[in-house]
C-alpha cells in the first residue's frame, strides 16, 4: 500500500462522485452515505486479478460484519488492475461468484464502474455509457437493505436508469467530458 497514491485515487473518486454522481443526480440515494461519511474507500495497487479477488473477498466480509450505521457501502478502487473494459467485464462473473461463495447473495450486491464502461448495443462514445464511467476501475459493494430503503424512499426509483440516460444525452459528449475533466 502507498498511502499517498491511495489518497490521489480516493480524492479523484470523491470528486467524481460530487461532480457526476451527486452533481447530476445520477444516483439520488448516494447522497445519504456520502454526507454521512459511511462510504469506505479502498485501493488495490496490484495489477493482479487474483489480488483483486482476495481484496474483494475481504471487503465483502468486512462490509457484511460492519454496523450499517457506520459503514453503508464500499468502493473497491483498482486503478492498475483490469484496465481493459472487456477484461473487467469478464471479471464481473468472478466477483459475483465470490459473493455466492461467501453466501452474501441477497445481502450485498456489486455494481460496476470503469473508465471505459460500455453498455451492450452502444458505441464507445455514446453519452449513456458515462452513467457508469468512473475515473478508475472500481467495484461498488452495496447493502441490499440500503437499496431497499432507497427504492422505498424515492418515488419511481425504477425509472432512474432511463432518467440517467436522458440526462447524459441532453448534456452531450462534449459537456460530459468537460465535467469529467473538472474532477481530475
Amino acid at each position: 500500500m502507498n498511502p499517498a497514491a491511495d489518497t490521489i485515487y480516493i480524492e479523484a473518486t470523491r470528486k467524481w462522485m460530487e461532480k457526476v454522481v451527486l452533481g447530476l443526480n445520477l444516483c439520488p440515494f448516494a447522497k445519504r452515505p456520502y454526507t454521512r461519511e459511511t462510504i469506505r474507500y479502498v485501493v488495490l495497487a496490484s495489477e493482479s486479478p487474483s489480488d483483486l479477488s482476495e481484496m474483494l473477498q475481504a471487503e465483502l466480509t468486512f462490509l457484511a460484519e460492519s454496523d450499517p450505521e457506520e459503514l453503508e457501502t464500499t468502493l473497491v478502487i483498482h486503478p492498475n488492475c483490469l484496465l481493459d473494459f472487456n477484461d473487467y467485464n469478464d471479471y464481473l462473473e468472478d466477483a459475483d461468484q465470490i459473493l455466492v461463495d461467501l453466501e452474501l447473495e441477497g445481502e450485498i450486491q456489486i455494481a460496476s464502474f470503469h473508465p471505459q464502461y460500455q453498455f451492450a448495443d452502444t458505441e464507445p462514445e455514446d453519452p449513456e455509457n458515462y452513467t457508469n464511467r468512473s475515473p478508475y476501475p472500481m467495484l461498488h459493494l452495496l447493502r441490499e437493505d440500503s437499496i431497499s430503503w432507497a427504492v422505498d424512499t424515492f418515488p419511481e426509483a425504477e425509472n432512474i436508469p432511463e432518467q440517467n440516460i436522458a440526462t447524459m444525452n441532453k448534456l452531450g459528449i462534449e459537456k460530459i467530458k468537460a465535467l469529467l475533466k473538472q474532477g481530475e
